[in-house]
C-alpha cells in the first residue's frame, strides 16, 4: 500500500520549516519537531533478575534544568516480563510512542500525548510473528505518513538472520512484510556474494524517495551470551553484510550494498542538498558513507576508522549534528564516545573522546548540538558482567569543545533495570497541537 502523497508532501514540508531548536538528530522528517528545551526523556528499559519488579519499562527522567524534578525519574510503566526491550519511536503526529521486545516479538504502544510526563500503555501487539509471516524480533520504528515501518532482525524458522521490513498503520492494524532481497541481479558488486537478507536499522531521505536498511544478526545470536558467541567460529560467520537501497514509495529493493561487518544504525544528512547518510560497523569499526554519486546513482564507501579496529571496540549506536557538521560515535566494549568532524562526508576526522562509563552503548543529541544523552545497555546477554555491569541515564552539554556532566542516574540502584534507548518529549508540543 502506496502512502497519501498530498499528505506526505505536507508533512515533509512541514519538517522541513518548522522551527528545530531542540529535538533529536535521529528522527524521521516526517516528525514535527520538538521547539526549545526538550522536558523529559523517554528510556526503554530492560527488566534485571532480582532488581526491583524484573519487568521491562518505560522510564521519564526529568530534563529540564529549570524544573524542580530535573535529573529525577518521574514515572516508570512497567510492561510484564522480560521481553529483550530494545528500540522504540514515535508515530508520525508523535502523540504515540512504539516499543518493542527482541526476544518475545511483543510490540507495546504507549499514549504520551495525554499526558507527556506519564506514558499510558494503551495497546499491546502480541501476534507479530503470526501477521507478518514468521518475522522475528521487532527492531527499529521509523514513522512515515499515517505508517510505522518496523525492522525484523529473525524469523521463526530458523532463527537467523533471514527478515523482513514491516508495515503497520498507525493504529497498530498490519498492512504488509517486505522480505529482505537476496536476488544476486541487485548487487552493487555481482563478484561479491553478500545478499544475505539480513536486516537492521532503516531510514529515509523523502526527498530522494530514498529509504535504506542496515543488517545485524538473528536471534540465535543476539540472544546468546556475548563470550559464548565470540568464542563460536559458526556464530561469527551469522553477522550481516549488507546496505539494501528501497524505492521509499513502492517499498521495492532498488540495489544491494557490500557494507561488511554488520552495519547497524543509519544517520541521514538534513540539508536538502546533502545527499548521504552515514553508518558504522560493528565487527570492522569503521564509518560508512551511502552517497548519491550522480542522480539516482547511490554507492556506498568506508570513509574513516573507529579507533583501533583491530582491538574491536564494537562501534554501536551513532548521531549526526543537525547542521551535517558532526557525528558521534559510541563504542561499547571501551566505553567510550568519539566525535567526527564530517563537514567533509567522505573524509571524517575524530576531534574529541571520552570515556562515558565501562560501557556505553545509545547516545542522542539535542538539535541545537548543546546537550547530549547517554545509555549504557546493549543486550541483556552481551552487557558486561559484575562490576562493569553499569546501567545508567547520563547528562551531559556540550560547549564545542568538551564535555560536562549535568547528571547521572544509576539505573540498578533506582531499581529499574538495564537502561536501552532514548527518545525526547515536550509539554509545549502537544500543547500546540491541543490548539
Amino acid at each position: 500500500m502506496k502512502p497519501n502523497n498530498n499528505k506526505l508532501a505536507s508533512l515533509l514540508a512541514l519538517a522541513l520549516t518548522a522551527p528545530v531548536l531542540a529535538d533529536e538528530t535521529c528522527q524521521s522528517p516526517y516528525m514535527p519537531k520538538i521547539t526549545g528545551q526538550e522536558d523529559v526523556v523517554y528510556v526503554w528499559t530492560l527488566g534485571m533478575e532480582g532488581i526491583g519488579d524484573e519487568q521491562d519499562k518505560m522510564v521519564t527522567v526529568d530534563v529540564n534544568p529549570k524544573s524542580a524534578h530535573y535529573g529525577k525519574v518521574v514515572d516508570s510503566v512497567s510492561v510484564g516480563g522480560r521481553n529483550e526491550a530494545h528500540h522504540s519511536d514515535f508515530t508520525d503526529d508523535r502523540r504515540y510512542l512504539w516499543a518493542g521486545g527482541l526476544d518475545t516479538n511483543k510490540i507495546f504502544i504507549f499514549d504520551v500525548h495525554a499526558d507527556p510526563a506519564k506514558p499510558k500503555l494503551v495497546k499491546t501487539i502480541t501476534d507479530f510473528v503470526a501477521k507478518t509471516g514468521g518475522v522475528v524480533g521487532p527492531h527499529s520504528f521509523y514513522a512515515l505518513p499515517g505508517r510505522m515501518v518496523i525492522t525484523g532482525l529473525s524469523n521463526n524458522k530458523d532463527h537467523g538472520g533471514r527478515t523482513a521490513l514491516v508495515e503497520y498503520t498507525n493504529d497498530g492494524a498490519y498492512v504488509a512484510t517486505y522480505w529482505m532481497p537476496t536476488d544476486q541481479k541487485l548487487q552493487d558488486d555481482p563478484s561479491k556474494p553478500h545478499a544475505d537478507g539480513y536486516n537492521y536499522d532503516v531510514r529515509a531521505l523523502p526527498r530522494k524517495n530514498l529509504m535504506l536498511t542496515s543488517s545485524f544478526t538473528g536471534w540465535s545470536n543476539y540472544m546468546m551470551d556475548f563470550g559464548k558467541m565470540l568464542a563460536d567460529p559458526e556464530a561469527m560467520k551469522r553477522f550481516g553484510t549488507t546496505v539494501v537501497q528501497w524505492d521509499l514509495h513502492t517499498r521495492q529493493p532498488q540495489k544491494i550494498f557490500n557494507v561488511p561487518g554488520a552495519p547497524l544504525e543509519l544517520r541521514c544528512a538534513w540539508k536538502p542538498d546533502h545527499n548521504y547518510c552515514f553508518t558504522s560497523t560493528a565487527l570492522t569499526s569503521k564509518i560508512w558513507l551511502i552517497y548519491e554519486d550522480k542522480p539516482g546513482v547511490w554507492k556506498a564507501k568506508d570513509v574513516a576508522d573507529i579507533g583501533t579496529p583491530s582491538n574491536v571496540p564494537l562501534p554501536v549506536d551513532i548521531s549526526i549534528s543537525s547542521d551535517d557538521s558532526k557525528l558521534w560515535v559510541n563504542t561499547f566494549m571501551d566505553g567510550k564516545t568519539r566525535l567526527f568532524d564530517i563537514s567533509d562526508p567522505f573524509h571524517p576526522k575524530q576531534v574529541y573522546e571520552k570515556k562515558i562509563g565501562a560501557q556505553v552503548n545509545m547516545v542522542s543529541s539535542s538539535w541545537d548540538g548543546q546537550r547530549i544523552y547517554y545509555t549504557s545497555s546493549l543486550l541483556a546477554n552481551w552487557d558486561k558482567k559484575d562490576a562493569d555491569n553499569e546501567q545508567f541515564f547520563k547528562s551531559y552539554t556540550w560547549d564545542g569543545k568538551q564535555l560536562k556532566e549535568q547528571f547521572s542516574i544509576d539505573f540498578i540502584k533506582e531499581k529499574l533495570g538495564r537502561a536501552h534507548q532514548m527518545k525526547f518529549g515536550a509539554y509545549s508540543l502537544y500543547t500546540a497541537q491541543a490548539k
